[in-house]
C-alpha cells in the first residue's frame, strides 16, 4: 500500500512538472505583437532650414564731408527718416566767407572780361585802318582770353565754396532707421574721422544671406528650370525665413542672388533671398533660417520612431517571412516634420515595425499589433 501511494505521489508531481513545462515553452514561444506596415517609395518633400544673417536694403555710413564743429543734431536714435531729410548741421560760418569771397573774385574776374573785350573792340577798327600795328590787337585778344579763363576758374571756385557750404547741412541719401549718434553737440569733425556721425539702415526690404554647401547647391539648381543662374531663381518658389524665436516671418521672400564662387575655406557659396519689411520688423544684424522645400523622388519615408541609433547609424527592424525581426542599417538622406525619408536599405514591399521597438532584439517573434497592415503613407 505504501509503495502504491508513493508511485501515486511521483506520478503527480511528474504530471505538474510537466505542465509547468508546457506553460513555459509556450509563453517563451508566444509572439510580441507590434504595430507593423509595408514601405513603399515615392516623392516626398522636406523642408532643410539653414542659418542666416538679416541686413537692410542699404546700409549707410553717414560721415561729414567738411570739417567744421558740429552745432546741430535734428534727428534721435532709431527715428525713421526719409531721403534727403536734415540730420545733422556743422557750423558753416567759415564756408559762407568762402563763398563770398568766390562771388568777389568771379566778379572781379567778369569785369576784367569786360575791360578787355572793351580794348579789342577799340583796336580791332585802328588795326583795319592801318592806324596801329596788327600785333597789338593780338596782344588784346590774348589779354581777353586770359580775362575769360580766370571768370571760369572763378566760376570753378564758387561753384566749389558752395557745394562745401551745403555740405555743412548733412542729409539722409536714402530713406531708413538711424542707428547710434556717436557724435555730439560742439563736437569737432574731419572729413578722417575714423567713427562715423551714424549708420542709416534702409530696411524696407531686407536681405537675407545663407551658405549651401556644393552638393546641396547641385541639388538646389537641378529642381530648378532655366538654363542660367538668372532663370533658374526667377523660377524658384517663395522661401519662408524662421526667426531666431523659433517664429516664422509671416512674409515669404524670393532667392534673387548667387554669389559668384564658392568660399575656398569653407567650400559653401552664399545665396540671398530678399523679403518685404514694410512694418519694420526685420532690422539689420537679426539672425534666423532660410527654409528651403525641396523633392525628393523615389524615397521610401518612414516615422522617426520605427527607428533607432548606434554609433551614428540608424536602423529599423524589418520583418521576415517567419516573423521573425532583422535589425537593417538605412540611410537618411532628409527629414520632415518627423518622418524619415530613406533612399538606402529598404525597399517596396518590406514590413517594417513601426513603435516599440525599444524591446526587441534580433530574431524576436513579432505578430502585427492590428487586423490590417497598411503601407506607411507618402507625400506625392
Amino acid at each position: 500500500m505504501k509503495a502504491i501511494t508513493s508511485f501515486i505521489t511521483f506520478s503527480f508531481i511528474a504530471a505538474l512538472l510537466a505542465a509547468c513545462a508546457h506553460q513555459q515553452t509556450a509563453v517563451t514561444t508566444a509572439a510580441l505583437s507590434v504595430p507593423m506596415a509595408t514601405v513603399n517609395s515615392g516623392n516626398a518633400e522636406t523642408v532643410n532650414e539653414y542659418p542666416a544673417t538679416i541686413e537692410g536694403e542699404a546700409e549707410v555710413e553717414i560721415r561729414p564731408q567738411v570739417g567744421g564743429t558740429l552745432e546741430k543734431i535734428f534727428v534721435d536714435e532709431g527715428a525713421y527718416v526719409s531721403a534727403g531729410q536734415p540730420l545733422f548741421k556743422i557750423n558753416d560760418q567759415v564756408y559762407r566767407e568762402r563763398v563770398n569771397n568766390a562771388n568777389a573774385e568771379l566778379s572781379a574776374a567778369q569785369a576784367a572780361v569786360a575791360s578787355a573785350q572793351v580794348e579789342v573792340n577799340k583796336i580791332q577798327p585802328l588795326v583795319q585802318n592801318k592806324v596801329v600795328a596788327e600785333m597789338q590787337l593780338k596782344t588784346a585778344n590774348a589779354n581777353l582770353e586770359a580775362a575769360q579763363a580766370r571768370v571760369k576758374q572763378g566760376q570753378a571756385l564758387l561753384s566749389d565754396a558752395e557745394i562745401n557750404l551745403g555740405y555743412t547741412l548733412i542729409k539722409a541719401p536714402a530713406p531708413g532707421y538711424i542707428g547710434r549718434l556717436n557724435k555730439k553737440v560742439g563736437s569737432l569733425l574731419s572729413v578722417g574721422d575714423v567713427q562715423e556721425l551714424t549708420n542709416l539702415s534702409n530696411i524696407k526690404t531686407v536681405h537675407v544671406y545663407f551658405s549651401l554647401s556644393e552638393s546641396e547647391f547641385a541639388v538646389l539648381k537641378d529642381q530648378l528650370t532655366g538654363n542660367s543662374i538668372e532663370e533658374k531663381l526667377r523660377s524658384a518658389g517663395p522661401v519662408s525665413l524662421a526667426l531666431a524665436a523659433g517664429d516664422v516671418y509671416p512674409e515669404t521672400g524670393r532667392l534673387d542672388m548667387v554669389n559668384g564662387g564658392f568660399d575656398k575655406n569653407s567650400g559653401a557659396i552664399t545665396i540671398r533671398a530678399s523679403f518685404a519689411n514694410s512694418n519694420g520688423l526685420l532690422r539689420s544684424g537679426n539672425t534666423g533660417k532660410i527654409r528651403l522645400t525641396f523633392t525628393q523622388e523615389n524615397v521610401i519615408t518612414i516615422p522617426q520612431s520605427a527607428t533607432t541609433s548606434i554609433q551614428d547609424k540608424i536602423f529599423v527592424y524589418t520583418v521576415g517571412d517567419s516573423s521573425k525581426v532583422h535589425k537593417q542599417p538605412v540611410t537618411v538622406i532628409g527629414r520632415t516634420g518627423n518622418t524619415f525619408l530613406i533612399n538606402d536599405g529598404l525597399k517596396n514591399g518590406d514590413r517594417i515595425v513601426l513603435e516599440g521597438i525599444e524591446g526587441l532584439q534580433e530574431g524576436t517573434q513579432v505578430q502585427p499589433a492590428a487586423a490590417t497592415d497598411k503601407p506607411v503613407a507618402l507625400k506625392n
